[in-house]
């Protein structure tokens, strides 16, 4: 890729104060949790007549908003992380899971009334590390959020706006109003948007991106249709498009960033996650929205090289992949 057009001394600059930067990720979080079974462990249940997986290992990672926020902190962010837990086992795991990474999660919300979402993934394989994925069992709430829990939520997104340079909104599920995004969660967003003006608020939705207004919006290509500028006007979306890199619409501008190179073979699981997290701090850091989307597409790269992994680019990992395109592109014209 050509990055002469581009200020790459300035965000490699900018990435030295990362710790400066106060960022909040709001919306819906998950525990990803493995565990792993050995077919030759495998045992009858004398109640039930049925094979009984015996597990010999587990993994947990905190998902949804936790990778994006697992993301920021590799790059050198501060976070804050606000969502709804169960109170449960699960619940008290991603909050560990997330302590663990360095997030502040005193303004996660827990109630009695959910289950923590979460993604339970079996793996079966004599072998942990070619271990294969079967059924996978979701924890998920089909009910619709209480006032209650809207508030609480709300409350506390003000609480951390008045540290924060930044806010990335997590949208997951598509089921109306049955987890943090509701509809009436999403007008106080747009309300919170308008009354801090200083604050990057940015929003990532599988289903709902369109309903948004006042905020950063980001799909991906197949989502735009869904992203409907016209009830915002022309406001700014990132849109982005795999190996084709990521679209910038800013009022009647249109801005290609290009991709980074990355060594195949590629697992593309948190791929648009790590952009969310290059580009909002980026733009906390004080990058205009081309370097910013730029940091997002090279912290991308780096986690699809990782395989078999929800990756994370690291701020080290990042400059250099800078610094080496440019190497690449100066000895090139040489």
């Amino acid at each position: 890729m050509d990055l002469i057009k581009y200020n790459i001394e300035k965000i490699i600059k900018a990435l030295d104060d990362a710790e400066k930067s106060f960022i909040t990720v709001f919306g819906d979080f998950s525990l990803d949790k493995y565990v792993f079974s050995k077919p030759s462990k495998d045992e009858l249940s004398v109640e039930t007549d049925l094979v009984a997986y015996q597990v010999h290992a587990t993994a947990s990672f905190p998902g949804i908003g936790g990778t994006v926020a697992n993301n920021l902190r590799s790059l050198g962010a501060n976070v804050i992380c606000i969502g709804l837990v169960g109170n449960d086992g699960h619940g008290i795991e991603l909050v560990r899971c997330l302590d663990d990474i360095g997030a502040d999660t005193g303004l996660m919300v827990v109630s009695d009334h959910i289950l923590t979402n979460t993604y339970l993934k079996p793996m079966r394989g004599e072998i942990k590390e070619s271990s294969v994925e079967i059924n996978r069992l979701d924890f998920r709430n089909y009910s619709e959020t209480s006032r209650e829990l809207e508030e609480a939520l709300l409350i506390n997104l003000e609480k951390a706006l008045k540290r924060c340079k930044g806010v990335i909104i997590t949208d997951q599920f598509l089921e109306r109003n049955c987890s943090v995004v509701t509809d009436k969660v999403r007008d106080g967003i747009a309300e919170l948007a308008l009354k801090y003006k200083d604050v990057f608020f940015y929003a990532d939705s599988r289903g709902y991106i369109g309903e948004f207004r006042n905020v950063i919006r980001k799909c991906n290509e197949h989502e735009i249709e869904k992203s409907n500028p016209g009830n915002e006007g022309n406001g700014l979306r990132f849109v982005t498009m795999g190996e084709k890199g990521i679209m910038i619409y800013n009022g009647n501008e249109k801005i290609h960033i290009p991709s980074f190179k990355a060594t195949p073979p590629f697992d593309i699981c948190g791929a648009g996650d790590a952009t969310n997290a290059g580009i909002m701090l980026g733009l906390t850091l004080g990058l205009n929205i081309e370097e910013a989307a730029l940091l997002g597409a090279c912290a991308a790269s780096i986690t699809i090289e990782q395989i078999g992994v929800t990756g994370t680019a690291t701020r080290e990992q990042v400059k250099g992949r800078f610094l080496h395109e440019n190497k690449q592109i100066f000895s090139e014209k040489m």
